[in-house]
């Protein structure tokens, strides 16, 4: 019988994200030796790669950092949240989110093109996967830049990596404006902003949005001379939804973002916002 107990079980699922039978094999087949059974689910994983190409990958993290101005990230996804924690997973996390701010690449292919250690990081992603025996994925990458960049990451589960990503520059600095840039970071990771500015919507979306109030409001019933304002009103509501500056604040619902930033001295430069699987 190989020499192993519970707790090497736990300890080497922890590490790798594969499931307690592959691991238990793993022990087995090693004599119990936790770096050879590593490398034996590793080669496993290896051969599975191609069947794992199709499947889908909703889970992940989402990895962020500000330096000198220019925030960077990126959203990693696995196939399961299990895998999601598994501590290969946030180091390969971490090791994307490097490359992505050594090389200053802010396209997915090209960053995976771009080389780690030797070889292309797309060949990384194999191995991280083949280790952790899953699809694993780089989705996206996001760079911020300005004079205040703050960067948030929000976990929606305490056992998982943050799920929810946020990059927020402003064109002030000093403490004030940092704090202005990180409450406001919070605020986009809640209410999710599609757009920072009114003027960023684009104009058909807009249209659209104007004709299906105005019918709408014909199909309620209102008067002829009312529509024009309760339509106005309404697109009012719907760029509340949808764009940064309008809406309202989620520390203090009584101001707009856009006061806020006022009251701060400074006007947003730069959003992006992830949240992971979405």
């Amino acid at each position: 019988m190989a020499n192993y107990t519970a707790a090497d079980i736990k300890a080497l699922r922890e590490r790798t994200g594969a499931g307690m039978m592959d691991v238990k094999k793993a022990l087995d087949e090693t004599d119990g030796d936790a770096e050879k059974a590593m490398e034996a689910i590793r080669i496993k994983g290896l051969k599975g790669a191609t069947k794992r190409e199709g499947r889908s990958t909703a889970e992940g993290l989402v990895a962020a950092k500000v330096d000198g101005g220019v925030g960077v990230m990126v959203e990693i996804n696995s196939e399961t949240d299990f895998v999601a924690k598994a501590a290969p997973f946030v180091e390969f996390g971490d090791k994307v989110l490097a490359a992505a701010i050594d090389s200053g690449i802010s396209d997915v292919d090209a960053l995976l093109a771009h080389e780690v250690d030797g070889k292309p990081l797309s060949e990384h992603v194999i191995e991280t996967g083949a280790l952790l025996g899953e699809k694993v994925a780089v989705r996206r990458i996001a760079r911020v830049e300005g004079k205040t960049v703050d960067a948030y990451l929000h976990k929606t589960a305490k056992d998982l990596p943050a799920q929810v990503g946020v990059l927020f520059a402003v064109d002030g600095e000093g403490a004030e404006a940092s704090e202005a840039a990180h409450d406001v970071a919070v605020h986009a990771a809640a209410y999710n902003p599609t757009y920072i500015t009114r003027d960023e919507v684009p104009e058909e979306l807009v249209e659209n949005e104007r004709r299906i109030a105005d019918e709408t409001a014909r199909a309620e019933g209102k008067p002829e001379q009312a529509l024009p304002k309760i339509v106005e009103g309404r697109l009012t509501g719907f760029f509340k939804e949808g764009v940064l500056l309008d809406q309202a604040f989620a520390k203090d619902p009584k101001m707009s973002v856009a006061q806020v930033l006022s009251e701060a001295g400074v006007s947003a430069t730069g959003l992006a916002r992830f949240r992971v699987g979405s």
